[in-house]
């Protein structure tokens, strides 16, 4: 896959770093993204995402745009009441970068659509509300030997973590909170409340560990949990066990 002239002059922030060059960026032109939620750390991640020239963006969020997602969610505006966010983030995306195909999908993500949804992307990063959908994502993602990023805030605190399942010494996103949570209910911003750079924050640093796994920069950070304190400012990383009688991803 080649880069157009528009696309060297776009990227040569990009390209003349040593750890990305041409072969770098040529990497996240051919990588296709979905995003599971537009919320506080979709509307970080995806604006990342489609500016560093990820080739294919999917959108799955079926919420619509209520004022008190203003404070968090940026790329939506006051005069977008009531409208679908997964619609408004992909408008977003196509005024940002024309050179990013984005699709739209106004779904509740849950198991009987999970798999036809997911299947096909190169990495999945899910920042959604609540606990029943990230087991669902991170069940499919396991079976389909798809890489997630899965990244939460609240309050002042913010996790990221990067999981691949089915290989051997890798944990899942299961093997991390268990079984208890398979519900939809769970505790979020709306009862605890979110402070709305926090969770900027965290869908950024989300964004960063897809695009460096995917041009491959670094180290393997596949089953490690990143901590952050927003009241501190600090992160903590923790090595995630793989559960030996996890039920999603035990031999």
């Amino acid at each position: 896959m080649t880069l157009s002239d528009q696309e060297l002059e776009r990227y040569a922030r990009h390209i003349v770093l040593p750890q990305v060059g041409g072969v770098g960026q040529r990497r996240l032109k051919s990588a296709g993204i979905a995003i599971v939620g537009a919320g506080g750390i979709g509307s970080a991640a995806i604006p990342t995402l489609a500016g560093a020239g990820v080739g294919r963006l999917t959108i799955i969020d079926d919420d619509v745009v209520d004022r008190t997602n203003l404070q968090r969610q940026p790329i939506f505006r006051d005069d977008q009441m009531g409208q679908p966010k997964a619609e408004l983030a992909a408008a977003f995306v196509r005024g940002l970068n024309p050179h990013v195909k984005v699709r739209a999908i106004r779904q509740r993500l849950n198991p009987g659509n999970a798999e036809a949804l997911l299947a096909g992307h190169d990495f999945v990063l899910d920042g959604c509300d609540n606990f029943a959908t990230r087991l669902v994502v991170g069940d499919t993602l396991t079976r389909l030997k798809i890489p997630l990023v899965s990244a939460a805030a609240v309050q002042f605190q913010g996790q990221v973590a990067l999981f691949r399942g089915w290989e051997a010494d890798k944990p899942c996103y299961r093997c991390f909170v268990g079984d208890a949570f398979d519900a939809d209910y769970c505790d979020t911003c709306a009862e605890q409340g979110v402070l709305g750079a926090l969770a900027s924050t965290v869908g950024s640093f989300a964004a960063l560990m897809a695009l460096r796994t995917i041009v491959g920069i670094g180290d393997d950070v596949a089953g490690s949990l990143f901590l952050f304190d927003g009241v501190k400012l600090e992160w903590r990383k923790i090595r995630l066990p793989k559960d030996p009688n996890c039920r999603t991803c035990s031999a």
